[in-house]
């Protein structure tokens, strides 16, 4: 999937989302605590539930020890007729992997014995973990020997890679094998990467790696390394592949050119020439854009390449374009016709632009274009004082463009106008609407405030301690093998990431289920930025049967589950509660900042969990006596930064919207903005915040608040669940 970030998404939410996920909810509390963020607890009842073992998988290998040892010792069940996994052969197998990482492998070994014929599905994996720990054992014959009978009954498996990594050390015909038979596993790419420090002139396992290595450290050396030894005898397909690679890394001045060598397609013209314009090659953007129109005239590409060329080139040509893109491409017509509206607004040809944005209103009324120019012209008449008229044109929006971008603002809007104009009743209904068509955005949180729901406002939210509560066990995949499905449940991550590589073989255009499969993986091993943006971005999805499956995907919890995860937890709840401050409202910074990645540096410095500036680190390690630390260290990164969280809730009286943001721009500019904008409507204040990137972080941190609390919290969560039943009740004829 290409990270092309876009600045425009549509948004349509099933409403029946919470009450989906309020299933999961009542069946986890069951097995919850009653404190916030509770780890599950031991089913009462596990040896008789095929899914007990799963319902252990969130606790530590330690909390779980004693109730794995009871269902591995237990008698499976003597008639299977539905040939269910039993509960002891998941016990076993996890307690048994537990084991292997505790270095316990005698006992390990026990539990393995005659285990594929009890657990089928996993049976190659069992042999894997059989030649581990023979190997951990130390005993080099025994784990020689089950290398090979690994190699001997999985031939064709993924695992089977693992053995000829292992004997190809000492045998190097077994890692050719290794590299032609399975070059997605991973242990083929680190084959690859070991033969290439040895001897870097080796084209093919260069283009391996560019293939399956988009995880490797140096992946960017090794594709410069490719393409400056080897540029003449590369093929347009493996053009593609490279350009796909850097387009992954986000180094879209070098994707480009790749795209200009890859097959000469519609979709890779249009790669090149945007990857030009995001590299600031604007002269070689245009020309690329002009290849793309003329070579390929009828393809949807060159629709929104016409829109992309006209803001390349001079009015009058600009006009031209966007009339052909207009008259041909009903898709981009909207876009089209916005654009040429602003272009005759600044010629001075306000009647033709007037006339621009009425064919937009009347003939493509529906289209999130129309929804822009709502929300932009209602917005102008707020800021004039005309509350009535931003009012109705708000109302509008919210009719006719109720799936664009701004429809969850131009409907709190539309609450807080009737506000103002005295029509309780009008916002009320706006508020309770927001929340219920748009239930994932700040402007739900925004509503549900002023309902009076027990949600936490900007001066009360950093005291509160909401109950969270995690579903009692992980969801299943949206694709890939049993096997991988599996694994995955079992918190067997990195197993489980290793056979996806090799399962994924539609990077380039992944399915719905592929890509959120692929950003469970990512999660699974650590990679949270990337991760979150393969689930993040599906709702970039346009084509019709694509936006279908996406739609679906997020009515169930698996979806926001995965959204909204919580890494790390033990040292959030840990400093938040040092430092009095809401653990979820944490989470939710965090989330923001750094997508929960401990090594992440911004391109100012800013690094780890919390994102703390080196002179900050060094002025909040002062104050505390902290001597020693490391910014990268999960720990120490969120002891500094919620220490200096507290501090700017401190300096702001306990009002979070300012010390989030004073956390983002810092003090001095916080101080000036409340010096220049009126602060008695904090909603007012927020849009007049003057820093874009500050302005939506705060609406970010709220919103990812927000989400975990609807998610996991009981208490939300069943406001949510009831608020949607009472609409249903309104719907229904009387």
């Amino acid at each position: 999937m290409l990270k092309q970030r876009k600045t425009r998404f549509s948004v349509l939410i099933g409403v029946s989302v919470c009450v989906m996920a309020i299933g999961s909810l009542v069946a986890a509390t069951k097995w919850m605590g009653v404190g916030p963020f509770q780890k599950a607890q031991q089913p009462q009842d596990a040896a008789n539930s095929a899914s007990s073992v799963k319902m252990l998988v969130s606790l530590s290998p330690g909390e779980r020890k004693a109730k794995l040892v009871e269902l591995a010792a237990s008698q499976p069940a003597t008639t299977n007729p539905q040939q269910e996994i039993s509960p002891q052969s998941r016990a076993r197998y996890l307690l048994a992997s537990d084991l292997i990482q505790q270095g316990n492998a005698t006992q390990a070994l026990k539990l393995l014995e005659n285990l594929e014929q009890e657990y089928p599905i996993l049976a190659s994996h069992i042999a894997l973990k059989r030649a581990r720990t023979y190997q951990l054992s130390g005993d080099k014959g025994k784990a020689q020997k089950a290398w090979q009978e690994l190699l001997k009954n999985y031939p064709n498996d993924p695992v089977a890679a693992e053995a000829l990594y292992v004997l190809g050390k000492s045998k190097s015909e077994y890692w050719q094998q290794a590299t032609t038979k399975f070059p997605a596993h991973p242990r083929s790419v680190e084959i690859a990467m070991t033969e290439l420090k040895q001897n870097p002139n080796q084209p093919e396992l260069m283009l391996l790696v560019a293939k399956h290595g988009h995880y490797v450290k140096d992946y960017g050396t090794l594709l410069e390394q490719l393409v400056q030894q080897n540029s003449a005898s590369l093929k347009p397909e493996d053009w593609e592949e490279i350009a796909f690679g850097y387009w992954e890394k986000q180094d879209y001045g070098k994707g480009a050119i790749a795209y200009g060598k890859a097959p000469r397609t519609a979709k890779n013209l249009y790669r090149k020439a945007r990857g030009l314009w995001l590299d600031g090659k604007i002269p070689a953007s245009r020309i690329a854009y002009q290849e793309l129109v003329r070579e390929f005239p009828d393809a949807e590409d060159s629709g929104l390449g016409l829109i992309r060329l006209s803001r390349l080139s001079e009015p009058k040509d600009a006009i031209v374009l966007l009339d052909r893109a207009i008259s041909k491409f009903p898709n981009y017509a909207p876009e089209a016709l916005l654009d040429k509206s602003k272009l005759l607004d600044k010629a001075g040809s306000l009647q033709s632009a007037s006339d621009t944005r009425k064919l937009l209103l009347t003939k493509y009324t529906n289209s999130d274009k129309a929804g822009e120019l709502r929300w932009a012209i209602a917005q102008q008449y707020a800021k004039a004082g005309d509350l009535k008229s931003a009012w109705q044109w708000a109302r509008e929006l919210t009719t006719n463009n109720p799936d664009t971008e701004q429809a969850p603002e131009a409907a709190f809007w539309v609450g807080k106008w009737a506000q103002k104009l005295g029509r309780e009743q009008d916002a009320k209904t706006s508020f309770e609407y927001t929340i219920l068509r748009y239930p994932e955005s700040y402007f739900a949180w925004r509503s549900a405030v002023l309902l009076g729901w027990p949600v936490g406002d900007f001066t009360t939210v950093r005291d509160l301690s909401p109950k969270v509560v995690r579903p009692p066990q992980r969801p299943e995949p949206t694709a890939g093998s049993p096997a991988l499905k599996e694994l995955y449940q079992l918190g067997q991550d990195r197993d489980a990431w290793a056979l996806w590589q090799t399962e994924f073989t539609n990077r380039l255009e992944p399915t719905v289920a592929e890509q959120f499969t692929d950003g469970l993986m990512r999660v699974g091993v650590g990679d949270n930025l990337d991760g979150l943006w393969m689930v993040g971005s599906l709702r970039q999805r346009e084509k019709p049967d694509d936006r279908t499956e996406y739609l679906a995907l997020r009515q169930q919890p698996i979806y926001w589950q995965a959204l909204y995860p919580f890494p790390y937890l033990e040292n959030i709840v840990k400093w938040s509660q040092e430092r009095q401050i809401n653990t979820v409202l944490v989470t939710a910074l965090i989330r923001q900042e750094s997508r929960f990645m401990p090594a992440i540096k911004s391109v100012v410095g800013a690094t780890g969990l919390m994102q703390v500036m080196p002179e900050t680190g060094a002025w909040v390690a002062e104050k505390i006596g902290l001597k020693k630390y490391s910014l990268e260290n999960v720990d120490d990164n969120i002891k500094l930064g919620t220490w200096y969280l507290d501090h700017t809730h401190d300096e702001y009286k306990n009002n979070s919207m300012l010390a989030v943001a004073s956390y983002n721009a810092g003090p001095n500019a916080v101080a000036d903005w409340l010096k220049r904008f009126d602060f008695s409507d904090p909603d007012a204040f927020a849009e007049k915040i003057p820093f874009p990137e500050t302005k939506g972080y705060v609406k970010s941190v709220f919103e990812n608040y927000w989400n975990y609390l609807r998610i996991y919290n009981p208490e939300i969560n069943q406001l949510m669940s009831e608020h949607y039943e009472a609409s249903q009740k309104k719907a229904k004829p009387q």
